[in-house]
C-alpha cells in the first residue's frame, strides 16, 4: 500500500497511509468479500484519500522538506543493501512515473498492489480488459526504455 500511494502522492504517502489504514479499520465491519477484494478496497480507499491530498495540495502549496529534516537525514547510516534496495525501488517507480497515467496507475496496480485485473478495475472504475491492456502496454513500454530503445 505503501509503495502504491509512494507513487501516486510522493512524500505524502505515510500521512495517506496513515488516514488510509484508519478508515479501513473505522469502516471494516462493512466490508464483505475475500482477500483479493479486501486488497481492492483498501487500494481504493486509498486511491481516494490520494487523490483529496493531491486536490488539497494543488490550492495549498507547501514546502516539502523542513531544514530540521535535512540534518536529521544527514546523522543517519543506513546499510549499503538498503540504500541499494532503496535507489532501485526510486528508481523503478521514476520511471513508472513517466508513463501515462492510465498505465501507471495499472502498472502499480497489478505489479506493485498485486491486484487481479478484475479487483484492479474496481479501484480504477475500469473494465477488467482496459486495466489488462494499459499494464500490458506500461510494461511493455518499460521494457523498451530498459533495453534502451526508447
Amino acid at each position: 500500500m505503501l509503495r502504491y500511494l509512494g507513487a501516486l502522492a510522493g512524500a505524502e504517502a505515510e500521512d495517506i497511509a496513515a488516514e488510509t489504514w484508519l478508515q479501513i479499520a473505522r469502516d471494516l465491519h462493512r466490508f464483505r468479500g475475500d482477500l483479493a477484494a479486501f486488497r481492492a478496497w483498501a487500494a481504493r480507499i486509498g486511491r481516494n484519500r490520494a487523490i483529496d491530498q493531491l486536490r488539497r495540495a494543488r490550492r495549498r502549496p507547501i514546502a516539502d522538506v523542513r531544514a530540521d529534516e535535512l540534518t536529521d537525514l544527514a546523522d543517519r547510516e543506513l546499510p549499503e543493501e538498503t540504500v541499494m534496495a532503496r535507489l532501485a525501488a526510486a528508481e523503478a517507480f521514476r520511471l513508472i512515473a513517466t508513463l501515462p497515467p492510465d498505465q501507471a496507475e495499472a502498472v502499480l496496480l497489478r505489479v506493485v498492489m498485486d491486484l487481479d485485473a478484475k479487483h484492479a478495475g474496481r479501484v480504477l472504475g475500469k473494465r477488467a480488459g482496459a486495466v489488462r491492456t494499459a499494464a500490458h502496454r506500461g510494461l511493455r513500454a518499460l521494457a523498451r526504455r530498459l533495453a534502451g530503445d526508447t
